[in-house]
């Protein structure tokens, strides 16, 4: 243990020891006959926005919690699978210890409610024989929200699935006819709380149940901060090199930025030009919220050598540059193409991003004003004739009721997604519904294609040593690939059901190596060590916690966005930036330890 490690021990046991602080507090969670209850999350909610921060209490059921802000009031509350929920206000502390006692509970409906989104998806996905039907289920299902949330394991009548059936189909997840039909019966049954309590609540009166995350894991401290509100689609979130942290709001086409270094996180929202798009953008059907007000959706954001941000507007089909020190936005038209999604900038400043809708990869260069759009190889003839209908497709959509989302092997036209470079340069994209990744050549645009030993690659990065690791969506794992010898070398998720997982992104730590993967399905941060071969699984505070993108700051902390869609279906009904400290003693603007 080095000097630095020694002297913020030491600098936690002093708090602990010294109970509430100014600008903290700590305390025991325990029991009703006084035994610690070991994993409880404790967060303490303040400021308005607000801003939560969260620790776990330890093998004595201590916790401490510092950095609060002064001279506010909080909400404190206590979470731990098994037991009732503690909610509290409290006023500053006095340097009183803050305990709490929690009850046990008796009622299994009770305590399947609290269980993350997965376990209940479990039930479907056990009850599917075919591993193809299996797979378009988890990979449409899920596609831009939790699966087995309380919002959509409910039971519903044919008329209630058929229109939410033709919705995904309209927004681009549909499914195949056959397995269209097979879904009201199948969820239905699976979601039956005569069927589902039981099975899910097995055991939970034993010590086994539910087991507290480990002692690493109890280290961490968890932040999150209120960002939106109830019409939100928060997408994708970045950690900016001058600390600030920035997001984007799709269906209000906001960028906000969020300045983590103060307390409560001061936040700045910047409204994006919509350039005289309609309600929906360009193409706009009928398959939109109803409390959307979007006209250019913002999606994917990146900073480039000057410090500015770039950010895709899926729907008004253009790019816009958001300059840091002006606060002013320039849009950039796209030539061609629809739909572009995540983008990344090279050591050029050149604006690389997917195409999603028409199956293209794009290239902006600002420097020369060159664009350039690529066009994927579709998988067959039918396919290809298809994509290059979809612009008039989509203007008939305007009028009459297309289903153009589903159908057919595969289920869904591909989808260029993720977007990442190699150290060489060469940039590589996924294919999500063709189940293949890409490359192409920097200065040729020479292109190539590989097929993947595993289902639905999503958002991929490279890690220091040129090797690309790949999150299957619906495949539960995440794959590393060697451009080099072509070869690919899985890694099953270890989540609990095994099998329940949706991981949508991963991202590398530049400083460790370390691969993180979104816990889309299951509230959780997922971390790999390549080095010593570990996963280590970090439960997040709130319930509903669909996981877009992952960055990191310099700080090493780790940072995501909650991004359900709808948004009301998240736990308090808005989405949050997120930030996670692993070790909970980094150098963080607002530290703090537990025992």
């Amino acid at each position: 243990m080095n000097l630095r490690s020694v002297l913020l021990l030491c600098l936690s046991l002093t708090v602990f020891s010294t109970a509430a602080r100014g600008d903290g507090s700590s305390g025991k969670v325990t029991a009703e006959d006084g035994s610690p209850i070991v994993g409880a999350m404790v967060t303490f909610r303040f400021g308005s926005p607000f801003q939560e921060r969260t620790v776990f209490s330890g093998e004595d059921g201590g916790y401490v919690v510092s950095g609060l802000p002064d001279n506010s009031d909080f909400l404190v509350r206590v979470r731990r699978i098994g037991w009732a929920d503690i909610r509290s206000p409290q006023s500053p502390g006095d340097g009183t210890p803050l305990d709490f006692t929690m009850t046990r509970l008796t009622d299994p409906a009770e305590v399947a409610a609290q269980l993350p989104a997965n376990h209940w998806y479990g039930l479907v996905l056990e009850q599917v024989e075919s591993d193809f039907e299996k797979e378009q289920i988890v990979r449409q299902c899920t596609f831009c929200h939790q699966q087995g949330n309380p919002a959509t394991r409910l039971q519903r009548s044919p008329e209630e699935w058929h229109k939410i059936l033709s919705l995904m189909a309209r927004m681009g997840a549909g499914l195949d006819e056959e397995i269209r039909n097979k879904v009201p019966e199948l969820f239905n049954s699976a979601y039956d709380p005569e069927n589902a309590i039981p099975k899910l609540t097995k055991g939970f009166d034993k010590p086994g149940f539910a087991p507290p995350p480990d002692a690493e894991v109890r280290r961490a401290v968890i932040d999150e901060f209120e960002m939106g509100g109830r019409s939100s689609m928060q997408h994708d979130m970045i950690m900016h090199p001058n600390g600030f942290a920035y997001s984007v709001d799709m269906s209000t086409d906001t960028l906000f930025r969020l300045d983590p270094s103060v307390p409560s996180g001061e936040r700045e929202l910047y409204p994006i030009p919509s350039s005289n798009n309609p309600l929906g953008g360009e193409g706009a059907s009928g398959a939109l919220p109803s409390n959307t007000d979007m006209r250019v959706g913002p999606h994917s954001l990146q900073v480039d050598q000057d410090g500015d941000v770039w950010i895709t507007l899926a729907v008004g089909n253009q790019l816009a540059r958001f300059d840091i020190d002006e606060k002013s936005f320039t849009l950039e038209d796209l030539p061609g193409g629809i739909f572009p999604h995540t983008l990344r900038v090279d050591d050029k400043g050149r604006v690389w991003y997917t195409i999603t809708v028409s199956n293209h990869v794009g290239m902006y260069d600002p420097k020369s004003g060159q664009h350039e759009i690529i066009r994927i190889p579709a998988r067959n003839l039918g396919e290809e004739v298809l994509l290059r209908m979809l612009p008039a497709l989509m203007w008939l959509g305007q009028t009459f009721e297309l289903d153009m989302g589903g159908g057919g092997e595969g289920s869904g036209l591909p989808m260029p997604y993720g977007i990442d470079f190699a150290p060489d340069g060469g940039v590589w994209f996924s294919q999500l519904n063709a189940d293949r990744i890409g490359r192409i050549d920097p200065e040729t645009f020479e292109l190539k294609m590989i097929d993947t030993p595993f289902s639905a690659p999503r958002r991929m990065r490279f890690d220091s040593r040129g090797k690309m690791w790949i999150p299957g969506f619906s495949s539960n794992l995440i794959s590393k690939f060697d451009p080099e010898t072509g070869k690919f070398e899985n890694y099953e998720l270890p989540v609990e059901p095994l099998g329940t997982e949706t991981p949508y992104s991963v991202n590398v730590d530049p400083a460790t190596d370390d691969v993180w993967v979104c816990g889309t399905n299951s509230d959780t941060l997922i971390r790999y060590q390549q080095d010593i071969d570990k996963f280590t699984i970090f439960p997040l505070p709130t319930r509903v916690t669909y996981t877009r993108d992952i960055d990191f700051g310099a700080d090493g902390s780790v940072w995501t966005s909650n991004s359900n869609a709808p948004a009301w279906q998240i736990e308090t009904g808005v989405p949050r930036v997120i930030r996670l400290d692993v070790d909970g003693d980094t150098d963080l603007p607002m530290v703090s330890a537990n025992p």
